[in-house]
């Protein structure tokens, strides 16, 4: 369903520099890196301004008083921002894509509710525990020589067989095949694409002209994706019996409770693709650059590792149970002040529900707003020296101090990702068997550059490891 562009503010609000006739604010963009180009631009333009490429038109708000503003459901709601509402090409109205009145998003929301509570990580844990031990194998083959591993790759490969397995029973076998899974691929390649979505020509022809190689690739991708899960969910409904009690399950065989209505297969199938994208995309990524944070800044490992080796002996291979992750609380802070300098997801979109004002700003019903979370995650307001990682930002007392409403890695309200406790859940585990494993030794020189392909994610980044 196509819905009109947002609607334009109607007062003047602060924008970058040297604006375009047509072309807009292409000069101050960056199409490499969107969002922390957004954040800078924050700095001189402040906590809240306008920009537009083409006649896409975007609000940014970067500062905490009318971020927290935003988190106001009687007063907005989501936006199918640029990259999202480009998503629905393929994705339909999946959880992270549909519109909020859709039928779609309510039925799948209720049915899956309960497959991402707390208590449901007690049936996913083995599984989890599962996939990091087979990433473990695969580091210790290089662990303790000259060579390094890429990170980023790794992790991503521990995540997808992770929410594989435990949402479809699909095994990529990502650790024992000589080459990458052509289905991960694929998908990872359509997610690519949409991550450059606010920056397509909207000229048909031209945008043809100049993209055209890559708009056929993404044709050819999605395809081939659709066919696959169309045919896992065909033998699924053909033969139930035996078959694990997982999210694709769930949501063949269950209606939704308020309504009484079922999804249709094709809307699993969206849902299907979405969490296997949106289910390791922002967990590899969050393991990522947690593991950089940790490998520079050994007492911080260090400190981490009294607490794990407190319930796993360092002389024993360790046999987590699912209660043991909730006694990782150091872990867990650095989960969380991982997620608050790089946020993977790095803002969420809103719109008004009708006319009002922002931050003493006129904004209009349905007006684009971007909750710029990756700038306000890293305000003064956090106290002194923001860009420090400094994990016991999240001790109880200190958490207290701040306003409430500023830290918000997944998103706000019943829009918000669904599967954060699955997330959280499995990069405590992660990086507490990670770091019971190993020391982490940084590349000398190498400085943390950061690719935004619809998350954020660490570019060339590896560090060696040494067997404890």
């Amino acid at each position: 369903m196509a819905r009109p562009l947002p609607a334009m503010a109607t007062e003047a609000l602060p924008h970058p520099p040297h604006r375009l006739p047509v072309l807009g604010d292409v000069l101050s963009a960056d199409a490499a890196r969107p969002a922390q180009r957004l954040a800078e631009l924050a700095g001189f333009l402040g906590p809240i301004y306008e920009t537009k490429i083409f006649n896409r038109h975007l609000t940014v708000v970067s500062g905490p008083a009318a971020y927290t503003e935003l988190g106001d459901e009687k007063r907005f709601g989501k936006h199918v921002g640029f990259a999202f509402a480009a998503s629905r090409e393929f994705l339909g109205d999946a959880l992270p894509t549909a519109y909020s009145d859709e039928p779609n998003w309510a039925r799948a929301h209720n049915i899956l509710m309960p497959a991402f509570t707390l208590s449901a990580m007690r049936g996913y844990h083995d599984i989890m525990l599962d996939t990091v031990g087979e990433l473990i194998t695969h580091w210790d083959a290089l662990a303790d020589g000259d060579t390094t591993v890429d990170v980023h790759t790794d992790t991503s490969k521990l995540t997808l067989e992770a929410i594989g397995r435990i949402g479809f029973g699909y095994h990529f076998d990502s650790f024992t095949r000589s080459e990458p899974d052509p289905f991960a691929v694929a998908v990872a390649r359509m997610f690519a694409y949409i991550g450059r979505a606010g920056f397509r020509i909207p000229v048909h022809w031209l945008e043809n002209a100049v993209h055209g190689k890559d708009i056929r690739q993404n044709a050819r991708d999605v395809d081939y994706v659709r066919h696959v899960v169309d045919d896992i969910i065909r033998e699924r409904r053909g033969h139930p019996e035996g078959r694990p009690d997982d999210l694709l399950a769930l949501m063949l065989s269950t209606a939704d409770p308020e309504s009484g209505e079922r999804l249709d297969d094709e809307n699993v199938r969206n849902q299907v693709i979405s969490f296997l994208s949106a289910g390791h995309e922002t967990t590899s990524g969050t393991l990522s650059f947690a593991l950089h944070l940790l490998a520079t800044h050994p007492e911080i490992a260090d400190r981490a590792r009294a607490e794990i080796s407190s319930l796993w002996p360092v002389d024993a291979a360790p046999e987590p149970v699912f209660g043991d992750v909730h006694k990782l609380r150091y872990v867990r802070r650095i989960v969380d002040e991982t997620l608050r300098l790089w946020p993977i997801a790095p803002g969420y979109f809103r719109e008004p529900k009708q006319d009002t004002t922002l931050g003493g700003h006129v904004v209009r019903k349905g007006q684009a707003l971007l909750a710029l979370t990756l700038r306000v995650q890293r305000d003064p307001v956090w106290g002194p020296n923001p860009l420090a990682f400094d994990p016991d930002r999240f001790l109880p007392d200190r958490a207290r101090t701040r306003p409430v409403g500023i830290y918000k890695p997944f998103g706000t309200g019943m829009r918000s990702c669904i599967g954060r406790q699955l997330a959280l859940h499995e990069s405590t585990l992660a990086l507490a068997l990670i770091l019971h494993r190993y020391e982490l030794d940084p590349v000398p020189g190498y400085q943390l550059e950061v690719a935004e392909e619809f998350t954020l994610k660490p570019v060339g980044l590896r560090l060696g490891l040494r067997r404890r």
